[in-house]
């Protein structure tokens, strides 16, 4: 019996959902927000909006934790 393959449709995600799943401000002179920002437009720039994702949180996070 022959296995049948497809790939999947991409994911249409609502307009202005990737834009607030990645908003986030990096504290300014912080190295860990600089390297997250900088790996979040990089995931971002080659379309891994998962991984976009993971970086905007850790900046949130770190923004709001570490420089309370």
């Amino acid at each position: 019996m022959a296995m049948e393959t497809r790939q999947e449709r991409p994911l249409d995600l609502p307009v202005g959902f990737e834009a607030w799943l990645l908003d986030c401000v990096p504290v300014p002179g912080c190295k860990v927000c600089a390297a997250n920002w900088t790996q979040l437009n990089t995931a971002k720039g080659v379309g891994d909006i998962a991984q976009a994702a993971r970086h905007a949180t850790e900046i949130r996070d770190h923004a709001g934790g570490a420089h309370s």
